[in-house]
């Protein structure tokens, strides 16, 4: 992410490699006074981090090899770029090895020795019931994750109901194609047959990259249907780099700079291609760039209504709510999802969110273990092994995170059948868009209150 447009930015990239040691006896130091309170991370992540870590540390100047570090190819090549003179620029690079070798490599390394020792303390019991004050700790997290007051039965119940709902809706899609056999059966297909998935080679994934993009710019041209406002910031897309891919989420969005200087990036994790079907690409890319957290982050930071400190609020709940809405939104207008399969896609995806209230409450609060959570996952959903796997990992480390997607929906399309009740041939979804966009994030129940006032004031 960091720039270099000048010599003076790429002296402050070398100050940064220089500061790593202070930034990680900070983690280090975090990890001691954890785990002096009885909280370990679970066994699995160890291996995980260990080796994501050592990534950093292969390549020149760490070792005798060709290819340069990640790292240091960075550096070079956004130093190479400024057509400095070859002096200044060989300078630059000698100091950026020294600050790979003398603050990086040691900082990295003692980190690595820290996780290794902690590793042989870490445990298979996966809940944070096993925490000292899990269950309040638990508690609290749904509380400040959902911005609601819905226990974890509560979220456990909701979860059920919209599972079987959307299993119902799959059976439809499976009628339309003419698929002969029961739900999991059909999973299975999708699972398995080859024309849902493009090869896992170079070519392969650069064909998936141009599709998203495809997908988010035939978007682009229907948004002044939807919104009132519309982002400065442009948008592209982009594979999960190399050296952390294996570790990465399935996909994920980096706002823009807010100077303008960077577009918003929406990354597809293309590490194993059997776990980026064809059929949830269209979904995947509303979500992740247009409408979805690229409409609702880019907005929030172009606002000049609000302090800066509400422009980059994290409300999980309204951000990932707005995201998953999204998916829905572009069907609701007409003119996408027309293959059945890529509307099993964005079915198989709000799926996926609904098995999420189920499993993290299971797992933080009814003491499933990881095997019984990675088994619902499969059984109830097409996803692929793998991302039951990452997905079961990411309720462990992250307890509550993950609910937080189904309930921000839901309370959206709540409000918005309220407001269309209430101002019935006066509902304009445009504005009601605005009303939800122009606040920056904010919690559900703040939500609900800008609406019931828009209502209101329309009225």
């Amino acid at each position: 992410m960091h720039r270099i447009d000048s010599v003076a930015d790429a002296k402050n990239y070398i100050s940064r490699l220089n500061d790593l040691p202070r930034v990680f006896d900070e983690i280090i130091e975090g990890m001691n006074l954890r785990e002096q309170n009885g909280i370990v991370p679970p066994a699995f992540v160890f291996e995980r981090t260990v080796d994501a870590s050592k990534n950093i540390l292969k390549g020149k100047p760490f070792e005798t090899s060709k290819e340069a570090s990640t790292l240091l190819h960075d550096f070079k090549e956004k130093v190479e770029a400024l057509d400095l003179e070859d002096e200044v620029e060989r300078e630059l690079l000698v100091s950026a090895e020294q600050a790979l070798l003398t603050s990086v490599k040691p900082a990295y390394e003692k980190l690595i020795a820290k996780l290794e020792d902690q590793q042989q303390r870490a445990t298979t019991d996966h809940g944070a019931w096993k925490f000292p004050k899990g269950d309040a700790f638990y508690n609290n997290a749904l509380k400040r994750t959902t911005t609601t007051d819905l226990t974890a039965e509560e979220i456990h119940e909701i979860g059920l109901n919209e599972v079987s709902r959307i299993h119902g809706e799959m059976e439809k899609i499976m009628d339309t194609v003419g698929f002969d056999g029961t739900l999991q059966d059909f999973f299975e297909f999708l699972r398995t047959d080859p024309q849902f998935y493009y090869e896992n080679t170079p070519e392969g994934k650069q064909t998936y990259l141009a599709e998203a993009t495809e997908v988010i710019n035939t978007m682009k041209g229907r948004l002044d249907d939807l919104f009132q406002t519309l982002p400065e910031a442009d948008i592209v897309v982009k594979a999960v780099e190399p050296f952390r891919e294996r570790s990465a989420g399935k996909a994920f969005y980096q706002p823009p700079a807010l100077d303008g200087s960077r577009p918003g990036t929406y990354y597809a994790n293309l590490y194993d291609m059997s776990a980026m079907p064809k059929y949830q690409l269209e979904a995947l890319a509303y979500h992740e760039g247009i409408p979805g957290h690229h409409m609702q982050i880019a907005i929030a930071q172009e606002l000049d209504s609000i302090p800066d400190f509400r422009k980059f609020s994290f409300y999980t709940a309204y951000i990932e709510g707005w995201g998953l809405y999204s998916e829905l939104l572009p069907k609701e207008i007409g003119l996408f999802y027309e293959d059945p399969y890529s509307d099993f896609g964005r079915l198989a995806m709000e799926l996926w969110r609904a098995v999420r209230l189920v499993v993290d409450t299971g797992i933080h609060a009814k003491k499933w273990t990881r095997e019984e959570g990675i088994d619902y996952y499969k059984k109830n959903t097409p996803n692929a092994e793998s991302d039951a796997v990452k997905m079961v990992e990411r309720h462990i480390v992250f307890p509550g995170q993950a609910t937080a997607y189904k309930i921000g929906m839901i309370k959206i399309l709540e409000l918005r059948e309220f407001a269309k009740t209430e101002l019935g041939e006066e509902f304009d979804l445009r504005e009601f868009h605005d009303v939800v966009l122009l606040n920056g994030a904010v919690p559900l129940n703040i939500l609900e209150e800008n609406v019931q006032e828009w209502v209101n004031t329309r009225k």
